[in-house]
């Protein structure tokens, strides 16, 4: 019984070690570059202004409005006299601060095709391949969506 009580702290001991070794991989400016969204339906680029990292569209798979024959515009936008701007080049992401270990939080993203913004973290799953989660209210109540985006040039 006793070694069965060394070997189980033994493995929790290498459980939490590994774990924590892991969340200190990320560095702050892990998540700066070039990112393909889910469906490659856009590039964003994620830069940093200050301690705080933010997002640009610089591309998009269809650029022109079907319905118009021009560059697509934030029409969803809630705002009457934001409605005519055009979405590319727009920020989309704004605020977001590392926690020091594994997490970008504190920022909002702006979903133009429906025009809402909602609260945002951000965490790397692998050095190419980023976890966007935009929620409403906390982010522990589960009201939001995720997806995955992918590092490009």
């Amino acid at each position: 019984m006793k070694h069965f009580k060394f070997l189980f702290a033994a493995i929790i001991a290498l459980f939490l070690f590994t774990n924590n070794v892991k969340a200190q991989t990320n560095k702050p400016d892990d998540i700066v570059g070039k990112w393909f969204t889910e469906n490659n339906d856009a590039k964003v680029e994620i830069y940093k202004i200050g301690n705080k990292y933010y997002g640009r569209l610089i591309q998009l798979k269809e650029p022109i409005d079907k319905e118009t024959g021009k560059p697509k515009t934030d029409k969803h936008n809630p705002d009457k006299n934001m409605q005519k701007n055009p979405i590319l080049g727009m920020i989309l992401m704004t605020g977001f601060v590392f926690d020091g270990k594994s997490q970008w939080a504190d920022g909002t993203i702006y979903d133009a095709k429906s025009g809402k913004t909602y609260n945002c973290y951000i965490s790397l799953e692998s050095k190419d391949k980023m976890k966007v989660r935009g929620y409403i209210g906390k982010a522990w109540m589960g009201l939001g969506r995720t997806t995955h985006w992918v590092r490009t040039k």
